[in-house]
């Protein structure tokens, strides 16, 4: 692991740090530096278009696509130059991280030229249509359908746990479109407006008051028949392209959300005195000592996606990793609120919109107004099931890298 980056790559970040000095707003960044949630509002429409006029909106993706066709090492240093001063570099995620370079890899050119520009202007908003009531961690088990009816698909069936569905435009979702097809063989990967009668989406209230997941209802919903990516009934390979995605230029950004929080529970400590007690002292140092783990793994990674590394402890670091920093956040959210103390039993939000740290811009129901960590702490408890459950993740470090027996089937 060579954490010495070369030259033409500070360059670059030289670039990049004097375009955010010139852009973003007078303050930015400095104690006592705010926006109401109405000016955060307008500011935040305001810089995607700085962004994509900037061409830093998917600057990785090709040229011909609208993107600056940056290298691996360009891109981690556009990450780490933007996560330093705290500056959004997406216009929606699903778009910019998930989708758009699915629909690169795997879409057609009309898909390309229909759906790349809007992303890239963050003209659609998207949300992702995979998990399912009894299809979560077995996701090859989904039932929702889509069966051809001229020149549209006609989809039947339900996701849950959908993120930002609420206002999404479009949906990329699995479907079954060969029920006689073994589990895997037989899905496909639509992209399916949201806007149209057959859609209903209900809001699921989290425990923090919040409702950024959703359940999604499709009764005969219409997709175009063109809509498909990577082709009919091959949407299983597709769908795990999707979900390895930004896995390597982000690798080195990931662990400063829990270094700013981490940050934060050891200001809270100092303020209310706990700082003093030995096993608090502890459990800060510890918690540190782990968020500078995931520093070091995160170069790691790289490290692996740059050489192209086989080497099977850098193979095991994307489920490892998953493990390690859920477990880890649920432990240190457990230590936020044993410092508040009796008051860790009170709402002390502002009931005004807040930012969450790995959650993104929250807003509590009316009379129920949890603080920031509260939120944190009740939003780390899903942390360990989405996006791989913890039970999963160790199954494939067991079976894929140590060589272990494969988990017996239920019978």
């Amino acid at each position: 692991m060579d954490l010495t980056y070369p030259p033409e790559a500070e360059t670059f970040r030289a670039e990049i740090r004097t375009w955010l000095e010139e852009h973003l707003p007078p303050g930015w960044g400095t104690p006592g530096f705010e926006m109401t949630p109405d000016e955060r509002a307008s500011w935040s429409d305001e810089w995607n278009k700085t962004l994509y006029e900037g061409g830093w909106i998917c600057a990785s993706w090709p040229k011909e696509y609208g993107g600056k066709g940056l290298s691996t090492m360009e891109s981690v240093v556009l990450n780490e130059e933007f996560a330093r001063v705290g500056a959004p570099l997406r216009a929606d995620f699903f778009g910019d991280t998930l989708v758009g370079p699915t629909i690169l890899q795997w879409g057609t050119e009309e898909q390309k030229k229909e759906f790349l520009p809007q992303i890239m202007r963050g003209q659609i908003a998207w949300c992702q249509g995979f998990s399912e009531p009894d299809a979560g961690s077995d996701l090859a088990s989904l039932k929702t359908s889509a069966v051809l009816d001229g020149d549209e698909w006609r989809i039947n069936g339900q996701k849950i746990w959908t993120t930002q569905a609420q206002y999404a435009d479009y949906i990329f979702l699995l479907a079954r479109t060969d029920p006689e097809a073994p589990k895997h063989a037989g899905i496909s990967y639509l992209l399916v407006p949201m806007r149209q009668p057959g859609i209903e989406v209900r809001p699921i209230t989290q425990i923090s008051g919040s409702a950024e997941f959703n359940e999604v209802f499709f009764t005969d919903a219409r997709a175009p028949k063109a809509n498909v990516v990577g082709g009919v009934n091959n949407g299983w390979k597709v769908a795990m392209t999707t979900l390895g995605f930004e896995r390597g230029t982000s690798a080195t950004t990931g662990y400063r959300r829990f270094q700013k929080e981490l940050e934060m529970i050891i200001d809270l400590a100092r303020r209310n005195g706990k700082i003093k007690d030995a096993v608090v002292r502890q459990e800060l140092a510890k918690a540190w000592s782990t968020v500078k783990i995931m520093q070091v793994n995160g170069y790691r990674t790289l490290t692996g996606v740059l050489t192209n590394s086989k080497d099977t402890g850098l193979a095991a670091l994307g489920a490892t990793n998953k493990m390690f920093w859920s477990e880890y956040h649920q432990r240190v959210t457990d230590l936020a609120i044993d410092i508040l103390g009796p008051a860790g039993q009170v709402l002390t939000g502002s009931g005004e919109e807040d930012f969450v740290p790995g959650v993104g811009r929250s807003t509590a129901r009316e009379g129920y107004a949890p603080s920031v960590l509260q939120s944190t702490f009740f939003f780390a408890r899903s942390e360990s099931i989405w996006g791989g459950a913890a039970q999963i993740q160790r199954n494939i470090v067991g079976e894929r890298v140590l060589g272990l027996p494969k988990e017996p089937k239920a019978k």
